[in-house]
Order: structure tokens, then C-alpha cells, then sequence
């Protein structure tokens, strides 16, 4: 690393976030499987794109199938999976958009880590709060049936914890508030914020 320099850009973040109209940010969505982070962050990316907000959003599922393949669910695996989608998300950000994460990030310790990577009010932690049973039920990729069958180890919430931040910015319980709420609920903090 020793060798490696950074190099400066001509155009800045600031530069990109003033032709773009908004403040670039990470809304990252933390909850258990099956709990509605990606429905959410999908939900509010077309909200951000139908009023002309420049945004990407990074999923879970999606980003196993590329840049992250080569990683289990083990632990340390989790970890590692969350330190590149942070880094990742970082870039965009720089790029001046608003970027939405849905990943379970079942350790707080991981959370914070990305947390640290941005300045601070970059990092909106969406925890959606839904209750384990309502995710259980739910079970829309048959994962829980699988880990309560053995099939599956690591499983967050059955055989692995799942630690909930202690200071999200944003908290909506997909057992109480319908989508649309929950999206109003979101875009009303990103206007208090200052972000669009």
C-alpha cells in the first residue's frame, strides 16, 4: 500500500451534488430476511426518480450474483460483505447520488464501520423493524423453512443474531405502516435533511 497515491480529480462531490440538485447520501436498510427492505428502497428509488433524483440502489441478492460471489454466510463472510457494499456505496455517493443499501447487516459493529466511511448526515440508517413471526410468515424465498429444517446455516434470527441499531434515523415497522407510508415517512426525513 505504501506505493499507492490518491489521486485528485478536477471535478469534486460538491461540483456533482450541485448539477444533480441534491445532498448525495446512503439510506441503508438493515432488518431481517423477509422483513421489506429491498420492497422499501425499491419503493422509494422510483419516489426519488419520478421527482428527478439522481440515486442507485445496491441490494442484497443482487450484489451476491456479482461482486460479491464469491463470499458465504458465514460470519466472516457477512462482515467482508458489508465492508465492500460500504466502499462501494462510498463511490456513488462521491459520484453525488443518493444511494440506497438494502442488506440484513445483522452486526451493529458492521453498520458503524460504514457509518465511519461517510460524513456526518451521510448515513441514514432505515431499520425496518419488522417482528421476526411477520417475517417468518411472510417467508417469501422459503429461507426460514429451510433454516428451521438445518438446510441452511448462519440463518439470521434462527441460528445467527441479528443486532437492531440503537440510533436509527428512521424506524418503520412493515407490520403497521403500508409502503406508501413508509415511503412518505422517508421522503419526509430526506426533505427535513435538506437532502432533495
Amino acid at each position: 500500500m505504501s506505493n499507492l497515491t490518491w489521486h485528485d480529480h478536477k471535478i469534486t462531490r460538491d461540483m456533482r451534488s450541485v448539477q444533480k440538485s441534491q445532498q448525495p447520501c446512503l439510506l441503508w436498510f438493515t432488518g431481517l430476511s423477509g422483513a421489506g427492505k429491498s420492497t422499501l428502497a425499491n419503493a422509494l428509488e422510483h419516489e426519488l426518480y419520478k421527482r428527478n433524483h439522481h440515486s442507485y440502489l445496491l441490494d442484497g441478492d443482487n450484489v451476491r450474483h456479482g461482486l460479491n460471489k464469491d463470499l458465504g454466510f458465514s460470519d466472516k463472510d457477512r462482515v467482508e460483505n458489508i465492508r465492500r457494499i460500504g466502499e462501494a456505496a462510498k463511490l456513488f455517493v462521491d459520484a453525488g447520488l443518493i444511494v440506497l443499501c438494502a442488506f440484513i447487516s445483522p452486526f451493529r459493529s458492521d453498520r458503524n464501520i460504514v457509518r465511519s466511511l461517510f460524513e456526518p448526515g451521510e448515513f441514514i440508517e432505515v431499520f425496518v423493524d419488522t417482528p421476526l413471526g411477520v417475517c417468518e410468515a411472510r417467508d417469501p424465498k422459503g429461507l426460514y423453512k429451510k433454516a428451521r429444517r438445518g438446510q441452511i446455516k448462519h440463518f439470521t434470527g434462527i441460528d445467527s443474531p441479528y443486532e437492531p441499531p440503537e440510533d436509527a434515523q428512521v424506524v418503520v415497522n412493515t407490520a403497521e405502516f403500508s409502503v406508501e407510508q413508509a415511503v412518505e415517512k422517508m421522503m419526509a426525513y430526506l426533505k427535513d435533511q435538506g437532502i432533495i
